[in-house]
């Protein structure tokens, strides 16, 4: 290894970089490495990839994640976690350090429930409990907002501080649940039916504070995600922090990334609706002054047209014409009246002449085939055929004799 650099009596940064990046990449051991540490100093780059630190009680050791890699990853570590990272060492030669690339994060203790939230969201994905056609949107307007929570939740009381300042015409309900443990599923359902099907707010809150995997765990519970999913209240999610994600998430009508965030999105601004109300106020206060303005411009000009013409003899002329029309319309009638007459007796003569039965009266008979096609000409007939036969009062079968041909 050393050839490469042909023994250099005084090493360059650069050289000794580049030969500690030989070292570590030829060492097999660093190439696949599993890691356990305590996340710091995690941040996710605007270029979307992911640094953190990893560390126990003697030591550090930085790593990254590209943002391919994160695109894929479900769970996102934050500050505190205990985690397994899947990557492998390298130098980074701007810094002069070496770091952990990873590809996979894992949360310490967290692994069979990881697992199992996966399983269970396939599943309950595949059923289309999560597809978006069946989100419901929120009123805009909402008169009565439904809470479910713990009521020992710090984040309650941010909520309703929340929607006091932003929207305090509107009315709160509160249905307490537990939110952590083996009791908390069940609570969580009772609480929303009992909201959804009795109390019938305009909306829901479901929220609680951040926490471990175990912590949320409730909220992968099958049963109140399938409750979420069925509830004709529309329902807005605030559990954790912005990178926890829940199955009651997806099932939810919309996502929150914080309790307090879920309170913002389910109301107004208050001062962005007194802004709107005033504005529309002096829009309608314009328009009603301008319609009065052109009233009274109107009402003047008829007073004044009014005042140059005697209304009773505008009367009288106007009974006259009114006279006058009604004797040219009662003449009209009277002759299209006629008119029509006229012409339905023309048109009953004509038909009455044209009538088949009317001919067959005087003698005539029709002959058919036995399909029913008229015959017209000795041409369609052959000797020993069969016909019909109509005449005035019914029909009979007649047989071809003979068939004469007469000259023209």
């Amino acid at each position: 290894m050393l050839s490469l650099f042909e023994k250099p009596i005084n090493w360059t940064v650069s050289q000794l970089t580049a030969y500690l990046q030989q070292l570590l990449s030829e060492e097999e051991l660093l190439r696949d490495l599993w890691v356990v540490g305590e996340v710091s100093n995690a941040t996710r780059a605007t270029s979307g990839h992911f640094y953190f630190t990893l560390k126990d009680a003697n030591a550090s050791l930085r790593c990254v994640m590209w943002r391919q890699q994160v695109n894929y990853q479900l769970f996102l570590p934050k500050n505190g976690d205990l985690i397994i990272a899947h990557g492998y060492i390298d130098v980074y030669p701007p810094a002069g350090v070496y770091q952990l690339y990873t590809d996979n994060l894992i949360a310490l203790g967290a692994g069979v429930l990881y697992q199992e939230f996966l399983q269970r969201k396939a599943k309950l994905e595949k059923e289309g409990l999560f597809d978006a056609d069946r989100k419901k949107p929120l009123p805009p307007f909402p008169r009565k907002i439904g809470i479910v929570t713990s009521l020992q939740a710090a984040a309650l009381q941010d909520m309703l501080n929340t929607l006091k300042r932003r929207y305090p015409l509107a009315e709160v309900i509160i249905a307490p649940a537990v939110v952590q443990g083996d009791e908390a599923a069940p609570t969580l359902i009772r609480a929303l039916k009992q909201l959804d099907e009795k109390i019938k707010p305009d909306v829901i809150i479901l929220a609680r504070g951040g926490g471990s995997i175990e912590d949320l765990w409730a909220f992968n519970d099958e049963g109140l995600v399938r409750t979420i999913a069925a509830l004709q209240t529309p329902i807005v999610t605030g559990i954790g922090h912005e990178t926890d994600f829940t199955l009651a998430d997806f099932a939810s009508d919309l996502r929150a990334p914080t309790p307090t965030a879920a309170a913002e999105m389910v109301t107004p601004n208050l001062p962005d609706l007194q802004a709107n109300l005033q504005n529309l106020s002096q829009r309608l206060q314009n328009a009603a002054l301008s319609r009065l303005s052109s009233h009274r411009s109107r009402l003047s000009q008829y007073a004044h047209r009014l005042s140059m013409s005697s209304p009773l003899n505008r009367v009288n002329i106007a009974r006259q014409r009114l006279d006058e029309w009604t004797r040219r319309l009662e003449l009209y009638l009277a002759h299209h009246l006629e008119s029509q007459r006229s012409k339905v007796e023309l048109y009953f003569h004509r038909l009455e002449a044209l009538n088949p039965q009317v001919i067959l009266k005087r003698g005539y008979a029709l002959l058919t085939k036995p399909e029913g096609n008229l015959i017209r000409s000795i041409e369609q007939v052959v000797v020993g055929e069969s016909i019909q036969a109509r005449l005035k009062d019914g029909q009979m079968a007649v047989q071809i004799e003979s068939v004469t041909r007469e000259s023209a």
